[in-house]
């Protein structure tokens, strides 16, 4: 029985393999339409979630499979002080496989502990979001056809960012990698993440400009400056509008730039932005469905 809580659980090669199964679903869906039947999925979400619920929600219904869970902590026996690791306890003898939200981070480590069933982590705090870095490989590797050999922009909340954090470790591992960090001071890198790019020998280097790093950039990681990890109202009113991306801003980025973001957005992306062809944000939701579907068989052991 495998878990999913890092990318790091994956090898290259299993990112790999996974990519070509998620496009192999794309192209062929009703051959995969039956492979997770009478199997069912517990969506566990401590904390408020669109995107990726709602994709391993439908990825699990277009395998054949049901959904069971809960979407936010009140509706669960968290109120009343029941631990993450009862809770995996008790959801395995409900269903074939987990996957797990939570603000803390470390929550879904301790459930996969637990659990006698697969656990996925859906996002635990601001340290990682492994399915949210298969998404924007999958994105990454369909629009620019490599996932190595091109100069990566990681823009806005790069302290608390899960999203940043995963994406990070998993383009190290690849050739020809090269970070450009853009963020205020406040929300730079956090050292742990910086610690590994040094031990990767992977060239980065911090700007505060957007515009500055703009022209030498192959893929453009916007993020939103995220108020609920904020203790402080003041701060992160401040912070907020630190790099909003207009269509001015992109005229000396390159005609072939990706530009992702793992969604919701505030206003850090304008919407003008969206019908420039270089916005592959969307392109990114629809990703996050299939790779959940491939990544769904892959720990049931059911492709």
């Amino acid at each position: 029985m495998r878990h999913l809580i890092d990318i790091q659980d994956l090898s290259t090669q299993e990112i790999e393999h996974l990519i070509d199964v998620a496009n192999d679903i794309m192209a062929n869906p009703d051959k995969y339409a039956e492979k997770c039947r009478r199997k069912k999925l517990a969506t566990l979400f401590y904390e408020p979630s669109t995107r990726t619920r709602l994709s391993f929600e439908s990825a699990m219904l277009e395998l054949g499979g049901s959904v069971i869970g809960f979407s936010e902590a009140a509706s669960s026996s968290a109120a009343k002080g029941e631990s993450v690791a009862d809770t995996a306890r008790t959801v395995s003898c409900f269903a074939d496989i987990i996957a797990m939200r939570h603000p803390k981070e470390g929550a879904p480590l301790v459930a996969s502990m637990a659990a006698s069933i697969p656990v996925i982590n859906a996002g635990d705090g601001g340290h990682k979001h492994p399915t949210q870095t298969l998404t924007d490989l999958l994105t990454i590797s369909r629009v620019k056809g490599r996932l190595g050999n091109m100069t990566v922009g990681l823009c806005g909340d790069l302290m608390f960012g899960r999203t940043v954090h995963s994406l990070i470790g998993a383009l190290s591992r690849y050739e020809g990698i090269r970070f450009v960090m853009i963020s205020p001071e406040e929300l730079t890198i956090p050292d742990y993440v910086q610690q590994d790019i040094q031990k990767s020998n992977i060239p980065y280097r911090e700007t505060r400009s957007l515009e500055e790093a703009m022209p030498e950039l192959d893929v453009l990681y916007m993020t939103r400056v995220q108020r609920e990890r904020f203790f402080n109202e003041a701060d992160y009113i401040r912070l907020k509008d630190s790099y909003i991306l207009t269509p001015e801003k992109l005229r000396t980025a390159k005609e072939d730039l990706a530009i992702l973001h793992p969604l919701p957005r505030v206003n850090e992306i304008s919407t003008a932005v969206d019908s420039d062809p270089r916005a592959c944000y969307f392109k990114q939701v629809l990703c996050g469905k299939y790779i959940r579907m491939a990544l769904i068989m892959m720990l049931l052991e059911v492709e």
